[in-house]
């Protein structure tokens, strides 16, 4: 069954399509510095930082946590947006209840194969909506967009969404993450066009 959440923009818009945006049915792949390779034998997710418990899941592992399949719409901070792509992956609360998240962390900090980073308050990632996502329309993630796993965040520019997702740090304090640090907005939202600092 899949979950249809493409409703969220009316807690932030009366627009499903955000200000400044157009809709578009191709998926257009950005990256900082193109598709990462990696041997999928070596590849770890790992849960750590302000956390009961650190995890450290391979691919295998991973694959056999809970699983959803959500229909979501997609916001690319260049202009662009997919509606009702369909993705399958691990909820992000499933991860946070698995670690036991500190009562004093606030922050998550996404870390990836290519050496990107992107910091979002624990607030703003504990939504049914925030997968890690390891499926797209029916098939595994490819890796151009983000395979094997990926952050996907319908509540904010895709930026927020770290493609290759390798790690996940619970921090007390926010840090910058790669765009952050260039200039992007902190906060991100796509209905207030939050697309810089």
């Amino acid at each position: 069954m899949v979950e249809d959440v493409t409703d969220l923009y009316r807690e932030f818009g009366e627009n499903r399509l955000p200000p400044g945006q157009r809709q578009t049915d191709r998926f257009p792949v950005l990256s900082k510095s193109g598709t990462p390779d990696y041997n999928p034998a070596d590849w770890r997710f790992e849960v750590y930082g302000a956390v009961d418990e650190q995890l450290t899941y391979d691919l295998e592992s991973f694959a056999a946590l809970p699983h959803v399949r959500q229909r979501q719409d997609f916001h690319c901070v260049t202009g662009w947006s997919r509606l009702d792509c369909e993705f399958a992956g691990v909820p992000f609360v499933e991860i946070a209840d698995r670690a036991g998240v500190d009562a004093d962390a606030e922050h998550v900090l996404f870390h990836a194969l290519d050496g990107y980073t992107t910091d979002l308050p624990l607030s703003a990632c504990r939504r049914e909506e925030v997968l890690f996502a390891d499926g797209l329309d029916g098939e595994d993630l490819p890796a151009d967009h983000g395979g094997p796993v990926r952050v996907v965040t319908p509540h904010k520019y895709a930026y927020k969404g770290a493609k290759w997702v390798t790690g996940v740090e619970f921090r007390t304090e926010p840090q910058r993450g790669y765009w952050e640090k260039r200039g992007y907005s902190e906060t991100a939202n796509p209905w207030n066009e939050e697309r810089y600092s």
